[in-house]
């Protein structure tokens, strides 16, 4: 006997209304288990029924009258097919998701919000999806910031991308490098130590000493060693940070050249505070 196809505007319809104006904030969501009811009778439709939830997500720079009802469903199908027993759900959910990235049809902040709830749900089969969307201005951050939670394969999808991104994509890419700790990506990293962008060259130097890149030692000091002010602040930060991953790693030597390096060259009184740091941890790590 065939399964009657699922309605989805009357599902999304079964949760509660939003607060009406100057009303006292009351709204704390469904009944967990009638939502759970809502999500499994949206499940069941399949692909299908998530493209047409989909459809009726709101764009939030609409002027229209909002109603959040089909975000939250989304959301909670986000949560609910993470459950352990929802594998094959889970993949199809997020699965259906990444195939609207890039969907001219759908409306940017749509797409920002379906990465968002990749972030939730998603896994390794939406990761090259999420790495196209690295070069786009608007859904980079968000595309990064999913492919970080869902860790499998997001070292390389930023790798590919820093050659083709610009602007703020760029470096969003090479900060996010810093933060999966890519080694591959260091002699490309090191290259962004002399970028005309200062955001840029403060990024990479992050990056590296995340990393803790022994090639970037003298690099990094390069770098720090500017005109006083909020540059010479950050990338002598990032120094401090390399040698302490270089001494985490028994690169002592290493470590003991950045230390040695800014207890010497940092005479002004603003930045003794930077001496006295470079000092004690020379005496740490002996």
């Amino acid at each position: 006997m065939a399964t009657s196809k699922p309605d989805i505007k009357a599902l999304v319809g079964q949760m509660p209304d939003s607060d009406k104006p100057g009303e006292t904030s009351k709204f704390t969501g469904p009944d967990p288990g009638k939502a759970e009811d809502i999500y499994a009778g949206i499940l069941s439709g399949g692909r299908d029924s998530l493209l047409e939830l989909i459809a009726v997500l709101r764009d939030p720079n609409d002027p229209s009258p909002k109603d959040f009802r089909a975000e939250y469903v989304l959301h909670g199908l986000a949560i609910y097919v993470g459950r352990p027993e929802k594998k094959q759900q889970r993949k199809m959910f997020a699965e259906t998701l990444a195939l609207q990235l890039g969907n001219p049809k759908v409306p940017i902040a749509v797409q920002e919000f379906l990465i968002r709830e990749l972030q939730v749900a998603g896994g390794a089969e939406v990761v090259k999806a999420l790495g196209k969307m690295l070069a786009n201005e608007q859904l980079c951050e968000a595309a990064a910031q999913a492919l970080i939670a869902i860790g499998d394969g997001a070292a390389k999808q930023l790798r590919s991308a820093l050659s083709k991104a610009k602007g703020r994509c760029r470096v969003t890419i090479v900060q996010n490098l810093g933060v999966v700790r890519d080694a591959s990506s260091a002699r490309v990293l090191r290259k962004c130590l002399s970028d005309p962008n200062s955001d840029m060259r403060l990024a990479a130097a992050w990056a590296l000493a995340r990393i803790g890149d022994s090639g970037s030692v003298a690099l990094l000091l390069k770098t720090a060693d500017v005109e006083p002010g909020w540059e010479r602040i950050k990338a002598t930060q990032a120094c401090l940070l390399l040698a302490e991953n270089l001494a985490a790693k028994r690169k002592k030597r290493d470590a003991a050249k950045i230390y040695t390096h800014l207890r010497d060259s940092r005479t002004d009184p603003k930045e003794r505070y930077v001496r006295d740091v470079a000092e004690k941890r020379l005496t740490a790590i002996g």
